[in-house]
């Protein structure tokens, strides 16, 4: 594993709002654009809202080296991101997927600075992904040269199959199906391997000790959804909330999400 060194510019972010700070970090091969919905929803509630794009996504910092995408990587790159803000409250945190991870893993290693987490269809073990993955993450790193060579509109075409699909439930709009075609095409492909390199937390939770609201989707075809259940029983202080919604509820429902996350908000 290549940890990479410190590097003037953390992260590129969005910054909306005033009031106590709240991180949006989104998940694997997506973007900061994740939030365009619940970034003005926070601002308007009085928060100020701060959504980066990860190591190796969006106009972050890319590293040619497929070695670079570990997951201490990529927490590291967060972590700077973090410092860089230079935030005095403690934070809240709202991650999505891949996100969750992070969010989970700041709460663990900062509990002082952990004000509360909104862990969104969270992934923190490879038990929550299906056979065959957890199989190939198992192995060495993808070759990732096929993946760059895919065409935007053949991944645009797969994004679109999957949003029709019945057993969704619903459909993506259309803007967000043209910014996730595009996320996909712009990140570095070596992300595909950070999975690879995460830890089980679901043995850790029980050290979080910040409020937690866990938000899923019931018809999530990533990540189990029985997942979630076990992870909100290992949480000291949670809750739970549920969309009819797959594994982007923070997109595809939006409205009624941004009202749950503020909801919660207001209890803290």
């Amino acid at each position: 594993m290549n940890i990479l060194h410190p590097i003037e510019t953390p992260a590129h972010f969005v910054q909306q709002g005033q009031g106590a700070p709240v991180l949006l970090i989104h998940g694997l091969a997506a973007s900061l654009f994740d939030w365009r919905e619940l970034l003005p929803a926070l601002a308007a509630a009085g928060y100020a809202g701060y959504a980066l794009d990860l190591l190796g996504h969006g106009e972050s910092e890319k590293p040619p080296r497929l070695e670079a995408y570990h997951i201490e990587n990529v927490f590291n790159h967060f972590q700077r991101w973090v410092e860089h803000l230079s935030l005095d409250s403690p934070l809240i945190l709202v991650g999505h997927s891949l996100g969750g991870y992070l969010a989970m893993e700041f709460a663990l290693r900062y509990p002082e600075r952990t004000r509360a987490l909104v862990l969104v269809n969270p992934f923190y073990s490879l038990k929550q992904l299906p056979p065959l993955l957890r199989v190939r993450y198992r192995g060495p790193l993808l070759n990732t040269e096929m993946l760059q060579r895919t065409p935007q509109w053949l991944i645009r075409t797969m994004i679109d199959l999957t949003s029709f699909s019945i057993r969704n439930g619903y459909v993506l709009p259309e803007e967000v199906r043209q910014q996730t075609a595009l996320d996909y095409k712009r990140a570095h492909p070596g992300i595909f391997n950070i999975p690879a390199s995460i830890r089980d937390l679901l043995p850790l939770a029980n050290r979080i000790t910040a409020p937690t609201l866990v938000m899923w989707g019931r018809r999530d075809l990533t990540l189990s959804p029985r997942s979630f259940h076990q992870l909100a029983a290992a949480l000291p202080h949670a809750q739970t909330s549920t969309l009819d919604a797959g594994h982007v509820p923070h997109q595809s429902h939006a409205p009624e999400f941004n009202q749950r996350v503020l909801q919660f908000l207001c209890t803290l």
